[in-house]
């Protein structure tokens, strides 16, 4: 089956399953256990038709990147005139091809021009096509670099906000006018410093058929992702990112319950200033998504809305909805995430350890970035907590 004949499928299986539940719910709106048995089973199906997706995805990614050639071919001038434009720096392909050398002599051949791209640390940063390619990998892999407000800063970074906002009022003809204030406070954007080690066999290391740069790029970006969205999302502010569902600093807590229901979720997105909500979209756990998935709104129809188009999320009450392992289980946000602020310090670097798996015969690599993120309008994001046990039965 091809991908969108698998959307259609799982898309056929939800609807079956929705009605089914229509069809068994008892007075009082229960299933029984040889229903419930039976719906889980449907849902399962649903589930494995997404997993199944994500895979064949993934492959047509994989056969794309294996398809792009190995070498440079021969070309009929072997010295062409050399462009206009000359990129000089990390931007120069002496600067990437040095990288590629170094990276695969285990820095043993070390070229004078990567000399300029030596950091603090004594790692050098990565040539700037490589870090445009990490970024997108991060991009991919994180949904908060998604959805944030992203800057790159050479130093700290200072934002101004609105602390207390003037009113307007009404006065008389030629009444006396009334003056009110703004206040301002500041929110300073650091930078905190992330390691990401992997290692690789020396076999491949030396082995020039292998795209080094490119398994590289794709390890260092997923491991750096899945940190940043743990901080971007949880994040102390100590040391780290303040994260969004952070209790100083994190979003507003619009509602605490016992048990969600239906209604809860939709007080969750009226409590949303209608401004922030053009924007606005849910981020969730991925256990949260099975509960949700039978909320109803006042008139019986479903909340929650399957993707039918390839790159698309799913929707809840119209609005996209993003999973994230990293959310809090029993948490659950509605807002503009574009006022969590993202700043990138600087570039990223490399560095090589020699000698701590020699032994095995494997050579370590470490990433390095600096980075900071804060939520610099709270009343931006709404959050919905929850302080028992969730519950798979609906409300509203």
């Amino acid at each position: 089956m091809t991908i969108q004949e698998l959307r259609e499928a799982r898309n056929k299986t939800w609807e079956g399953a929705k009605a089914f539940v229509e069809s068994k719910r008892d007075k009082d709106g229960l299933l029984s256990a040889e229903d419930a048995a039976t719906y889980a089973e449907m849902e399962k199906k649903v589930k494995d038709y997404s997993l199944e997706i994500e895979r064949m995805e993934q492959m047509d990614a994989m056969e794309n990147e294996l398809r792009q050639p190995v070498n440079v071919p021969i070309v009929t001038k072997p010295v062409a005139d050399k462009p206009k434009d000359v990129k000089v720096g990390r931007a120069s392909d002496e600067y990437k091809n040095g990288m590629l050398t170094a990276l695969r002599t285990n820095f043993r051949q070390v070229s004078n021009v990567l000399q300029e791209g030596v950091d603090a640390d004594g790692g050098y940063l990565v040539p700037e096509e490589y870090d445009s390619r990490l970024i997108d990998v991060l991009e991919e892999e994180n949904i908060m670099r998604k959805l944030a407000h992203r800057i790159t800063t050479s130093g700290e970074h200072k934002i101004n906000i609105a602390a207390t906002k003037p009113a307007a009022a009404w006065i008389e003809e030629g009444g006396a006018l009334q003056w009110g204030d703004a206040t301002f406070d500041q929110i300073l954007l650091d930078a905190h410093k992330l390691h990401v080690a992997i290692k690789i066999t020396e076999e491949l290391l030396y082995d020039n058929a292998f795209r080094l740069e490119n398994y590289i790029i794709e390890q260092f970006g997923k491991a750096l992702a899945n940190a940043e969205e743990d901080a971007f999302l949880n994040g102390s502010g100590v040391g780290q990112p303040l994260g969004l569902f952070a209790e100083k600093g994190g979003g507003t807590i619009a509602n605490t319950v016992a048990t969600p229901t239906g209604d809860d979720v939709i007080n969750l997105v009226y409590a949303l200033k209608r401004p922030y909500r053009k924007n606005a979209s849910f981020i969730m756990n991925d256990q949260a998504v099975a509960m949700i998935r039978t909320f109803k709104d006042n008139n019986g129809a479903y909340m929650w809305q399957p993707s039918v188009r390839a790159g698309e999320p799913d929707k809840l009450l119209g609005y996209p909805v993003h999973t994230s392992p990293f959310c809090p289980v029993n948490m659950m946000a509605f807002g503009d995430y574009s006022y969590y602020n993202i700043g990138d310090r600087g570039t990223r670097s490399f560095k090589h350890l020699t000698e701590l798996f020699a032994g095995n015969g494997m050579i370590g690599f470490v990433a390095k970035e600096r980075v900071d993120g804060k939520l610099i309008l709270p009343e931006a994001v709404q959050i919905l907590k929850v302080t028992g046990k969730t519950s798979s039965k609906a409300g509203a």
